[in-house]
């Protein structure tokens, strides 16, 4: 195979879900797949074993945190990510779009780029496109993100408009500045809740032949009902042939939504979030393990999981480290938490392949969208 390949082995007949493997040179991804996110190199309380036991195929890291903390040019001299923090499967990073937009008091965008004050030292930093691939060559990882605009919601049609005229040609100078042939760019689709913009912004990337494409700007403060319609309108505009990755959902409803729109890969930083909050997700509900109602329930989070966690340490040993603020407390409830998600896509991957989509996921899936809400 290339280096880069999307090849689909199966389609829903009923929804536009699909299983597929997407080749990379540090090992293939199957999808769907829910990807947990090491914003800094490294998923939160876990180590590279334990994180591989939670079924993670890919994971991502962040192109303006690493430039911040602790340089690329030290992650370069390590070897990249990959060896840096010692994780030999597939690796994303973001472009750091996301995180300069959302400096909104401490940041200028122009045509060229973004200006910002460095929350860590005080410098100032010039984000260009050419600037966030630059980075993410010396950084390594598999896929790489082009550096786009992330408008806020809400915002107003001409604002939408702009930024993503704007994230359009700054695409073009990705192109142009990307020159690793080991490092796969993905395009971003933007325009907001304006199902018109989000058209033609699919349009345009598409005819650049990319080896993948995202959704952006989603699960920036929209309701969830917003953002299956925005999918369900998007995802059937990008090339069958190359992987979907919507970014940043991570909720049972909007993967399976989502995925039944014709989406391939998600992540989200909710697992370890949670995790980190004392709280734990089974089922897709989210349990606060503190509740007085678990320091004597001796059963394990979900006797159907796999995980670590849930195969060795009971509710009430939970409940007693989080109460306690145990190191440990996070880490097992981010072991359980990855595995959940990622576990839930392998359900469902499962299930088109067995012609089951429609039918063991039925409760999530929404088909009736109303049009009334979304701007055109």
């Amino acid at each position: 195979m290339p280096q880069f390949s999307y090849q689909v082995l199966a389609k829903c007949r009923h929804t536009k879900a699909r299983v597929g493997v997407f080749f990379t040179p540090h090992g293939i991804v199957e999808t769907p797949r829910f990807m947990p996110v090491g914003t800094l190199a490294n998923v939160k309380t876990l180590t590279p074993m334990q994180l591989e036991a939670t079924g993670a195929q890919m994971v991502l890291s962040n192109t303006y945190h690493l430039h911040l903390q602790p340089g690329e040019s030290i992650v370069g001299k390590a070897g990249g990510l990959h060896s840096f923090m010692n994780w030999q499967k597939p690796i994303l990073t973001d472009s750091g779009g996301f995180q300069v937009f959302s400096l909104s008091q401490m940041r200028k965008i122009s045509e060229e780029g973004v200006i910002f004050r460095s929350p860590h030292g005080g410098e100032i930093i010039n984000f260009t496109p050419e600037f966030s691939i630059q980075v993410q060559n010396i950084l390594g990882a598999d896929v790489i993100m082009a550096f786009d605009e992330c408008p806020p919601y809400p915002a107003t049609k001409e604002e939408i408009t702009a930024a993503t005229n704007r994230t359009n040609r700054w695409l073009e100078r990705c192109i142009v500045a990307h020159d690793r042939t080991d490092q796969a760019l993905f395009g971003i689709v933007q325009g907001g809740v304006h199902l018109d913009l989000r058209a033609a912004a699919a349009q345009t990337l598409a005819t650049y032949d990319l080896p993948g494409y995202a959704i952006g700007g989603v699960s920036v403060g929209e309701p969830p009902e917003l953002i299956a319609k925005i999918v369900a309108a998007t995802t059937p505009l990008l090339p069958e042939d190359k992987p979907r990755y919507l970014m940043g959902v991570g909720t049972y409803r909007e993967m399976a939504q989502a995925i039944a729109s014709g989406i391939d890969l998600f992540d989200c930083v909710i697992p370890t979030r949670l995790a980190r909050h004392g709280a734990a997700l089974v089922q897709g509900d989210r349990w606060n393990l503190k509740n007085a109602q678990f320091k004597e329930d001796f059963t394990p989070l979900d006797s159907t999981c796999p995980c670590y966690t849930c195969q060795n340490f009971s509710r009430a040993y939970l409940c007693h480290l989080v109460r306690s603020q145990e190191i440990l407390a996070y880490t097992l409830l981010s072991i359980h938490n990855v595995t959940e998600l990622i576990s839930f896509t392998q359900k469902i991957r499962d299930s088109i392949l067995g012609d089951r989509f429609t039918t063991d996921f039925q409760h999530f899936l929404n088909p009736q969208f109303e049009d009334s809400s979304l701007s055109e």
